[in-house]
This record gives C-alpha cells, sequence and structure tokens, in this order.
C-alpha cells in the first residue's frame, strides 16, 4: 500500500508541474502491471491527445496568420504607392486591385468563422431534404466558368441542414471549377442506403499521396497555388467537417481523369435503397 501511494503522489506531483505551455512532458508509469499502471499510462494518452491538439491549434493559428496578413500587405503596398506618388496613381485601377485583395481578405475571414461555428459544435437546423433538387438549385444558382454536365437521380433525401449542405456542395463546385481544363460532372444517385454525390474535373487531378492533404486546413499544393489563387485552403476542410456533421463521409477516390470528390450521407429514415 505504501509503494502505491508513492507512485500515486509521483504521478500528481507530475500532473501539478505539467502547464499549457509544456505539456510534452509525461507522468512516471509504474513498471509493475496494476491499476495505478493503467491510470497513468491513461493520463499520458490523454496527455498525448491535448499536446497533438495544442500543436495543430498553433499551426492553424500561424496559417491563418500568414493567409489574413498576405491581403492587408497587398493593401498597404497599394495605399503607400499612391500616397507616394499621388499623380501618377490610376485611381480607378488601384481601387480594382485593393478590391481584390478586401474579397480574399473577407473568404477568408468567412471562412474561418465557419470553421470556429463547426469546431465549437453549434447546432445544425436538420430537416429532411431532397439532396438532387438541393444541387440543381446550387448549380442553377450562378453562371459557371466551365460547362457542367449533371445526372441527378430524383427522390433522393437524406437529413440535414439545408444550408450547410449547399456551402459543402459549393466549396466542391468551386473546387472542382477553379481546377477543370474544359469541364466539370456532377451526379446524385442512391447507393446501400446511401446518398451519393459525386463531383469530377478533367484537370490534372491530385496524386493519391496527396489526397487527405488537400482537406487539411490553409493546404494548397505546390502544383496548383498559380491556378488556384481564389481559394482560401479552407473550403475542403469546411466541406469535409460539414459531411462529418451529417454523419457522411468526403473523399478523394480513383479516377480515370482529373479529381473525383465523393461525397456520401445516409439516407433519410423514410427511404431505402429500393425506393
Amino acid at each position: 500500500m505504501k509503494a502505491a501511494l508513492v507512485q500515486v503522489k509521483a504521478i500528481r506531483h507530475e500532473l501539478e508541474e505539467i502547464t499549457a505551455t509544456d505539456i510534452g512532458r509525461r507522468v512516471p508509469v509504474p513498471a509493475a502491471r496494476s491499476e495505478i499502471r493503467q491510470l497513468a499510462e491513461t493520463i499520458n494518452q490523454t496527455l498525448d491527445r491535448l499536446e497533438a491538439a495544442a500543436e495543430q491549434q498553433r499551426r492553424f493559428a500561424s496559417d491563418a496568420s500568414h493567409d489574413l496578413r498576405s491581403p492587408l500587405t497587398a493593401m498597404r503596398a497599394q495605399v503607400e504607392e499612391a500616397l507616394r506618388y499621388p499623380d501618377d496613381v490610376d485611381w480607378k485601377t488601384k481601387a480594382h486591385a485593393m478590391l481584390a485583395s478586401l474579397d480574399r481578405l473577407q473568404a477568408i475571414v468567412s471562412d474561418l468563422l465557419i470553421l470556429a461555428k463547426l469546431d465549437s459544435g453549434v447546432p445544425a437546423h436538420y430537416e429532411r431534404i431532397d439532396l438532387g433538387a438541393l444541387v440543381c438549385s446550387e448549380l442553377d444558382r450562378r453562371r459557371r466558368n466551365v460547362p457542367i454536365d449533371r445526372e441527378v437521380q430524383p427522390g433522393v433525401a437524406v437529413t440535414g441542414d439545408r444550408l450547410r449542405l449547399a456551402r459543402l456542395l459549393t466549396n466542391l463546385l468551386d473546387n472542382a471549377e477553379r481546377h477543370a481544363d474544359s469541364k466539370v460532372s456532377v451526379s446524385v444517385a442512391r447507393e446501400d442506403g446511401t446518398a451519393v454525390v459525386e463531383v469530377l474535373d478533367d484537370g490534372a487531378g491530385i496524386a493519391p499521396e496527396q489526397r487527405e492533404l488537400v482537406f487539411q486546413r490553409f493546404t494548397r499544393l505546390d502544383a496548383s497555388r498559380n491556378r488556384d489563387a481564389g481559394g482560401t485552403g479552407l473550403g475542403l476542410p469546411i466541406a469535409r467537417e460539414i459531411a462529418r456533421t451529417h454523419g457522411g463521409i468526403l473523399r478523394l477516390e480513383d479516377s480515370v481523369w482529373g479529381a473525383r470528390f465523393v461525397l456520401r450521407i445516409p439516407l433519410h429514415p423514410d427511404q431505402d435503397g429500393d425506393l
């Protein structure tokens, strides 16, 4: 009993020493197999997860700061140049350039707010949604720069938040449009009790080893940076998080050409795979 108390005291002491700035430390694990050893191992596993989460937050804050700073730096340079040479400034051109920077800044801030809501678990408004009708609505909402082929099976209903699902679809369509060479294909179907949405572009595609990278926040692959100037690096992470909150999955799957994003969400309870 005395030895056990010594071990518990050592664990407690180490926990007291661990702070938010020093979460790399771990509590001592007794050699003998016992409940105290299991407790120490559980505490260390929890600390591992906390350290990983803290590191992710640090990277996210750093990346967000960098992406927010870029348009601000561009606007500051434009204003300073205009003030330095006021008689040589084409004010209309300068205004358009600053508006472009403001648009990018607004897009980043908007995406950050969406991620904050998703991360904090803000409740969604779930209802029965005809997914095919929602896809067609998003496709018809505005003109696209490339033709979009659609193949929509009628009556594919899911339980979801209409605004969030619309954002998910918009993000996939915007991403496909930016990377397509000549066209984008969209399909909605019912498969094994699941609603399936596919968004396929005919661009260069994404290498298998990089498929998960595109779902990490602020990731823009080097090969596509020059074509992805309109992206914030948050669209696909937001889309995947929305899919997750709907009990679904979003991933890149094999394709003969281009990038093929596949969304799978459980069907509404009043449907089945044969309906």
